[in-house]
Parts: structure tokens; C-alpha cells; sequence
């Protein structure tokens, strides 16, 4: 996966559209788009412009080499396990629409986890009596993340049917230890669905290894690619399942234009029963794929180590401050929550950090940091600066 040699890594901030003066800190809100992206989307709006020059083969070409760019990324060969969504919230509903979740049975999620992956857990719990378990983040400021990742593997026991969970906590980057639940689910017999919306594309994450029943993530974010595109990866537990959506393109045979209204009950294999309408996606698609094969070249361990260096000094300070920030173990390097313990206006950090064009997010009680490639130093200076006019 890795196409670059780290050491030739340096900030990749003229290839994105952002101006000089902004410190964008703030890629888990958003991320920037890259100019070969953009000038990918324009192509591509314009080709629209001309339909007649697209072909029943276009609906499909463009879309298999978008899954096989993203089966790349999280490092699986058979890109038929890979869907094309519109969102995590519907890769998330298509896992817990063939979740078989019986009366007494548990569901577990990590307190205050995004609304996308809890709400369709929420719902199945309640319409089969089930419980949901959500195991909170500990008070103490100390081994934090460990004691966190400690009750999440406690609380899961043979009644659990499932394990719903961030890679990383979207709030404040704590970084759950998904090899060692999936072998404790492995153990009970429940299902692992992972939301990596916040961490594929600037964290490693192994499926050939991690073995998850699914993955989904959203596109916009650490993958730089459009809104409204998002892929999703299911194992073999889901290979039989019910999509939450009928529709003519996720059925067998559905290349043959001709065909079409002789009607096909079965559905295309594997993950491909899960793709939404309208996959096909022709502006989208060659702009998530550019991006996608960017990120490839880079080499995501090449960022992530980007993304730690960057940020090692920054932290010290801010830790010297008084701020509470996650032990590096416990931890993503590209996303990162400050907590001021009380000793910062929070109102007037705001203040200063619109004023100085600094972009974070505030989530919860965390002040939330995330960082790309087309970070500099420059950016922590000013985010650091404005800390340091407040003490």
C-alpha cells in the first residue's frame, strides 16, 4: 500500500483549494478537496451534459473501479464484498436490518457515539425487546482509554448479538482495540460493525485481518472524496441477507438493458445486494475514486506518521497548559479532543480562533483537533497562539 517512501513526505497543502490563511484543523467536520478531484467533478458534470455518450457498460465500469480502489484501502482483495451507499446511517441499517436479535439479547455501543450509530440500533432493540447496552467513557483522566476498551470487552457476553463501534471515538479520537473485541465476539457468536467514517484514509485498518462483519464509512471525510458517497464492507454473515432497498441494479443480471422487465428475484452476490439506487453514481464516483487512489500513493502509514509527528509538539504544550489529552496508546494521531479542565473561557477560545481563522470543531466537553496531509506546522502555531493569549 505504500507507494511513497515516508521521509519524501511533506505537506501536501497545494494540492488541496484552501487558502493561505486558514488553518483548517478540522477534516473529521469535513474534509478539503483535492484539485485533481475538483477538476475531476467538472469533467465529469460536463460529460453528464452529453448523454447519449454514456453507455449501459458506464453504469457499471466506473462503479467496479471505485470498490476496487476502496478494497485497496482497507486491504481486501475481492471487491465484490464492497457496497456502494449513499451514507454510513444506511450501511449501518442494512447490518441491522439482518441482525436476528432475539427478546433478552444486547447491543453494544461506546457512549456518545455518533447519532448514525446508535439510532438503527436503538430502533431494532426496541422492536425486538432486546437491551442496549452503552458502555460510557470512564471519569478518570488517567489510563483513560484503556479502562475504556476494558469495560467494552467486560460487557460483552453471550447474550451480546452485536458490537457496534467507532475505530476511533469521534469526538476525541480515543482509540478502541477492535483485534481484541473481535475475538471476544468471536467467542459469543456476535456480529462487529464498525463505523470508520473518522479513521479510514488516515489510520490503518486491516479487514483481511481485523475480519469485521462490516464496515461502512462516509467519503467526505479522511477519503477526500464528495459528499452524499459513501462504501460499505460486508463479511460473509450478511452474504444472505435483506437490503433495506429493492431496486433493478442490485438484482442478477441487471447489465442486460435488455432483459430488465423479465424480472429477477435474486440479487447480485455478496455486498452487492446492499448497493443503493442509482450506484452508479457519474459524478461522484470518478471523484471519490480520484481521491481514493491519491490517498493510495501517499500510503495511509504514511499518513498516519504525518499526522503523529505533526502533532507531538503541539500536544506537549497544550498538556503543559493544564489541557488533558489522551495518552498516545490510547489514541489516533489525525484526531484528537483537548479538554481545558475548566482553566479556558470556552466562548473566548472560540473568539480567538475565529479570529485567527483557525478551524476546529467542539464536541462535547472536547475541543476537537484533526489534522491531514495538508496540515503544516504553522497551523498548531496559531492554534497553540491562541491558547497562550487566553492563560
Amino acid at each position: 500500500m505504500l507507494a511513497v517512501s515516508y521521509k519524501s513526505m511533506i505537506s501536501q497543502k497545494s494540492l488541496f483549494s484552501l487558502p493561505d490563511n486558514v488553518s483548517y484543523l478540522n477534516c473529521a467536520y469535513m474534509g478539503p478537496q483535492l484539485k485533481s478531484v475538483e477538476a475531476v467533478g467538472i469533467e465529469s458534470v460536463k460529460r453528464k451534459a452529453l448523454p447519449f455518450e454514456i453507455s449501459p457498460e458506464d453504469f457499471f465500469t466506473q462503479v467496479t473501479e471505485l470498490k476496487k480502489a476502496y478494497a485497496r484501502i482497507i486491504n481486501i482483495e475481492d471487491h465484490e464484498r464492497i457496497a456502494i451507499v449513499p451514507s454510513a446511517s444506511y450501511g449501518i441499517n442494512n447490518a441491522a436490518n439482518n441482525i436476528d436479535l432475539q427478546s433478552g439479547q444486547n447491543i453494544i455501543l461506546a457512549g456518545e457515539q455518533f447519532p448514525s450509530n446508535y439510532y438503527p440500533w436503538e430502533k431494532l432493540a426496541d422492536s425486538k425487546k432486546g437491551e442496549l447496552r452503552i458502555i460510557n467513557a470512564p471519569q478518570e483522566n488517567v489510563n483513560r482509554g484503556q479502562l475504556w476498551n476494558q469495560r467494552i470487552l467486560e460487557s460483552i457476553d453471550y447474550k451480546t448479538a452485536v458490537v457496534a463501534l467507532g475505530h476511533v471515538h469521534w469526538a476525541d479520537g480515543t482509540q478502541f482495540d477492535l483485534q481484541k473485541i473481535r475475538e471476544r465476539t468471536n467467542e459469543v457468536g456476535a456480529a462487529l460493525v464498525i463505523d470508520g467514517s473518522q479513521s479510514v484514509g488516515a489510520l490503518p485498518l486491516d479487514v483481511s485481518v481485523l475480519q469485521p462483519d462490516a464496515l461502512v464509512n462516509v467519503g467526505y471525510k479522511w477519503l477526500l472524496g464528495p459528499y452524499g458517497m459513501a462504501m460499505a464492507y460486508y463479511g460473509p454473515r450478511f452474504d444472505n441477507g435483506q437490503p433495506i432497498e429493492e431496486n433493478w441494479i442490485n438484482r442478477l443480471n441487471s447489465e442486460d438493458f435488455k432483459n430488465l422487465v423479465n424480472y429477477q428475484s435474486a440479487y447480485k452476490p455478496k455486498a452487492n445486494r446492499y448497493m443503493v439506487g442509482e450506484n452508479s453514481q457519474f459524478i461522484h464516483a470518478p471523484m471519490q475514486t480520484k481521491a481514493l487512489n491519491q490517498i493510495l500513493d501517499w500510503g495511509i502509514n504514511n499518513i498516519n506518521q504525518y499526522c503523529k509527528d505533526l502533532t507531538e509538539e503541539p500536544v506537549a504544550k497544550l498538556r503543559a497548559m493544564g489541557c488533558f489529552i489522551e495518552d498516545e496508546e490510547n489514541r489516533a494521531h489525525h484526531l484528537l479532543g483537548i479538554r481545558t479542565n475548566g482553566l479556558f473561557n470556552i466562548e473566548s477560545l472560540k473568539s480567538k480562533l475565529e479570529e485567527k481563522s483557525v478551524f476546529v470543531s467542539f464536541r462535547g466537553d472536547a475541543i476537537r483537533v484533526s489534522t491531514n496531509v495538508f496540515n503544516e506546522a504553522k497551523d498548531f502555531e496559531k492554534l497553540i497562539s491562541c491558547f497562550e493569549s487566553l492563560s
